[in-house]
């Protein structure tokens, strides 16, 4: 299913920024917009402070590259645009260029649900110069997002120790997209379910929800809005018990339950939003229990994060279902991943690849060129490392990789070590080429990777770095093309083995 068109019903081709459009009429107005060119997606720090990331977004990348074109509406709006001179910002031409553009690029991305980590090409993009750049920006909006997301949805599931996280983030997340994505990326991260009925509806979700504090406030007594509650919906109750006194309502809940049970229904648990949830949740479970409900779920929310819910936990509460909202839908303690788009190799046709960096002051924001893979490898205890490696020159075996921002940290990886390449082919030639797993195969995968993962780089204080390094020759290419862009070699100096 297209959930990008089932909820919007026009082109998203400007879904852009206006810079995008303006360097692609740059490239059409000097006759580059064809050369073939190679773009990486990645990020450069972990997010939340911790050990990995989930990578997320795919699917819905997939269709926005899928359904890509420029509608007559908008390329209107487009002929419509001035410059600073009051004339028209495109020529005609361009205009007729761009209705005409069918996308024809290859694109090679890491499957969702992976774990992924910094300077790892995410999503790779190759094809003409002008289609290569009209994608950065929706597909950084799309992967970064939904990669952060789901990587907190991750640590969240990791932190309640197998008890069900439900997804309570619609009312707080940052609009109707940031909350259809954010419930998607959740449910990948390992969530139960969603608050989210669009999300729901849109991405087979399972969706929970009973009734909020108003519903009490609506009746007299919170006795009888239980028992309305329950005569409306009986086999759905879980009761929210704070709206007054938090242990009073667990002790109505209890007597409504007894009430449902004659009725042939269960009490299915109680919610607590406030107060002290580890003292709260102790006390409610002795109620419960000694009223005859020991497996009534006690469901717990109150701006729950990875971290309050671990510290619950070791405070002993008995908490068995975990209603999480604003920290994960808006990744609450880090707004953005960061994830960039960069030029890494260009040519003409019938030309040798010229290979592109981008120098910064910041060691860290170094491009890595190159037209480039992950190789991940793995023992029985599982993953021992990845190397960042340039397709045009090859994997050498042995092979020795290099902390992109510490050369003095290196691997060496023997060549009877088992190792998969993390790069899928998506499109070829503008034609999906990839069987697009199922939501569920995504959320198994999650699991999956995060088992062979150490349990040291999962911890979230300090966590264990994982070993992820560029393959040593392109290390080297790398400070070759650095030292001579900074003008302390000449480009007439014989470079690193490559091949080009």
């Amino acid at each position: 299913m297209d959930t990008l068109s089932a909820v919007y019903r026009q082109s998203l081709a400007l879904l852009t920024d206006l810079y995008q459009l303006t360097m692609a009429y740059g490239y059409w107005r000097n006759g580059l917009g064809e050369r073939e060119s190679v773009f990486h997606l990645f990020f450069r720090r972990n997010p939340f402070h911790g050990g990995y990331a989930i990578a997320a977004g795919l699917d819905q990348a997939i269709d926005y590259i899928r359904g890509f074109s420029f509608s007559d509406e908008d390329l209107a709006y487009l002929a419509g645009l001035t410059g600073a001179d009051g004339a028209p910002l495109f020529a005609p031409a361009f205009i007729d260029y761009l209705r005409e553009m069918d996308l024809t690029i290859d694109v090679d991305a890491v499957p969702e649900g992976t774990a992924v980590f910094p300077h790892e090409p995410i999503l790779r993009v190759r094809g003409p110069l002008i289609q290569a750049q009209l994608l950065e920006t929706p597909l950084l909006n799309i992967i970064n997002f939904q990669t952060l997301v789901a990587t907190k949805a991750a640590r969240v599931c990791s932190a309640a120790q197998g008890d069900p996280v439900l997804e309570f983030g619609l009312r707080r997340a940052q609009g109707i997209d940031g909350a259809l994505a954010a419930s998607r990326a959740a449910y990948i991260g390992g969530v139960a379910a969603t608050s989210n009925v669009l999300a729901g509806k849109l991405y087979g979700i399972p969706v929970k929800g009973t009734h909020a504090h108003s519903w009490v406030m609506v009746h007299e007594t919170e006795l009888e809005a239980f028992t309305a509650y329950a005569e409306a919906m009986p086999n759905n109750c879980v009761f929210l018990v704070d709206t007054y006194d938090t242990l009073d309502g667990v002790r109505h809940a209890v007597e409504i339950g007894r009430q449902l049970r004659a009725r042939g229904h269960e009490l299915l648990g109680v919610r607590l939003d406030s107060g002290d949830l580890a003292w709260l949740s102790q006390r409610a479970r002795e109620i419960l229990d000694d009223g005859g409900f020991p497996d009534a779920a006690i469901v717990a929310s109150n701006d729950l994060d990875e971290h309050l819910i671990e510290s619950l936990k070791h405070q002993g509460a008995t908490i068995g279902i975990w209603g999480v909202g604003t920290k994960l839908a808006t990744a609450y303690d880090q707004p953005a991943l960061g994830g960039v788009y960069k030029l890494a190799a260009i040519r003409e046709d019938g030309h040798d690849w010229e290979y592109k960096i981008k120098l910064s002051e910041q060691s860290i924001k170094v491009s890595t060129p190159g037209m480039l893979n992950i190789r991940r490898f793995e023992e029985a205890h599982g993953f021992v490392g990845d190397v960042i490696f340039d397709e045009l020159a090859g994997l050498p075996q042995p092979c020795i990789i290099v902390d992109p921002a510490d050369s003095t940290r290196r691997k060496a990886i023997t060549p009877a070590t088992p190792s998969t390449e993390l790069l899928t082919a998506i499109f070829r030639k503008g034609n999906l080429v990839y069987p697009r797993p199922s939501l569920a195969h995504i959320r198994e995968r999650v699991q999956a990777q995060l088992a062979r993962l150490h349990v040291g780089i999962k911890r979230f204080q300090n966590p264990h770095s994982y070993p992820v390094g560029l393959e040593a020759g392109l290390f080297e290419l790398k400070q070759h093309l650095v030292l001579e862009a900074r003008g302390f070699i000449s480009h007439s100096d014989t470079p690193p083995e490559v091949v080009r």
